[in-house]
């Protein structure tokens, strides 16, 4: 069938009625919204010749996604988390900030409310016995290059066998989960373990529509960041361990080349006592630039649904350990 109806009159009559455009009521944004996209997925069924059976397949797909929670999950996959990083990096270019860390994305996995300790912190616990230790350490400076004492480090990654603790439930209540504020020289400090990489599940839902595409759906061992300090840009970021067969080929774009960091294997017991630690060990040092802000909406993080983030209790304070 090569039938094509889109600019005829009664479609784009029909569009406005869908969209609400003869109703009082209502939000005028969702209803331009919703129009365009309307709009633009009627002609794409037009220009593809898209069957009924290939609609309600689709239709179908997107109902297994919402079942599954798995659209947090394919939202990066298909590039969209990177694309509203690139629009924000954009807007700072136009606002005239430049220089610090670069920003990427933060992924679905993030959960509030996660222990507070000063200075440094022990991340794992100890349950993961097959897994590397990591001392994980670095100091929060601003673009001139001066310590940032007392800025806020928030720190998630997966355990050996990349999974997160809340939505894994075989884990401890916010393992491999911390928030660090630096000391008075900007540094941080954690012990925790190497985390693994980890793939969308097999046959999952994003896993059909990865493959649809050609693509498959894994991503190299990474760490996530919140680092935020009064009067500074908040930094949204993860590093990617290098030497990971999946550090430059991540399903869900969020490789940056500034922050690929090496992981550095210690066998030197000296080296592990002067950390309070047994060799051997794997030693992985980020340091973050942070970018000077009047702005307080770009002092804090933006706005989205996040796990325990509106009835987290205040954040348990832990004392500082080796």
């Amino acid at each position: 069938m090569t039938v094509k109806i889109h600019d005829t009159p009664d479609v784009q009559n029909f569009l406005k009625a869908v969209a609400g455009f003869d109703e009082q009521g209502g939000s005028h944004r969702a209803k331009r919204i919703l129009h365009r996209l309307l709009s633009d997925v009627y002609r794409l069924i037009d220009d593809f010749d898209v069957s009924p059976e290939e609609f309600w397949s689709a239709v179908s797909l997107l109902n297994e996604l919402g079942k599954e929670s798995q659209f947090g999950l394919l939202a990066p996959g298909l590039g969209f988390d990177h694309y509203l990083d690139m629009r924000m990096d954009a807007a700072d270019e136009q606002a005239g900030l430049t220089g610090g860390t670069p920003r990427t994305i933060e992924g679905p996995l993030y959960v509030a409310g996660a222990p507070v300790s000063e200075g440094e912190a022990r991340m794992d616990d100890g349950s993961d016995e097959g897994a590397e230790v990591m001392w994980l350490t670095g100091q929060v400076r601003d673009t001139q290059g001066k310590p940032v004492p007392g800025a806020q480090v928030e720190i998630w990654h997966a355990d050996s066998k990349g999974n997160y603790s809340f939505f894994d439930p075989s884990q401890s209540d916010y393992n491999l989960r911390r928030t660090i504020l630096a000391d008075a020289e900007g540094r941080y400090r954690a012990r925790s373990i190497i985390p693994s990489g980890y793939g969308v599940p097999a046959g999952s839902p994003t896993d059909q529509v990865l493959k649809l595409l050609g693509r498959h759906g894994q991503r190299p061992a990474h760490i996530h960041f919140f680092v935020s300090a009064p009067g500074h840009r908040h930094l949204t970021t993860q590093i990617n361990l290098a030497g990971d067969e999946y550090t430059w080929d991540d399903f869900a774009f969020a490789t940056r080349e500034e922050l690929v960091v090496d992981a550095t294997r210690i066998e030197d017991a000296g080296e592990a006592a002067k950390r309070g630690l047994e060799a051997p060990f794997t030693e992985v040092v980020f340091d973050v630039e942070l970018a000077p802000t009047a702005d307080p909406e770009r002092q804090s993080r933006h706005k989205r649904p996040r796990a325990l983030e509106d009835e987290a209790a205040p954040a348990r304070r832990e004392p500082a350990e080796a």
